[in-house]
């Protein structure tokens, strides 16, 4: 795994963790838990892509 690969999966468990406290607070709002998620999602998209190359490259 590449130093970008681990910095990208840090970023995405950080991403989770910050999702779930903001889900769990009553407050959340649902515009930036939305704009989260979808960030997260964005992130899994480009390691899915990274991981493939890599498997395709190896």
């Amino acid at each position: 795994m590449t130093n970008r690969m681990f910095r990208l999966l840090e970023l995405h468990q950080k991403l989770d963790a910050l999702i779930a406290r903001a889900a769990a607070s009553r407050g959340a709002d649902p515009l930036a838990l939305a704009l989260l998620r979808k960030r997260k999602l964005r992130l899994r998209e480009r390691l899915s892509r990274l991981f493939a190359a890599r498997v395709m490259g190896a």
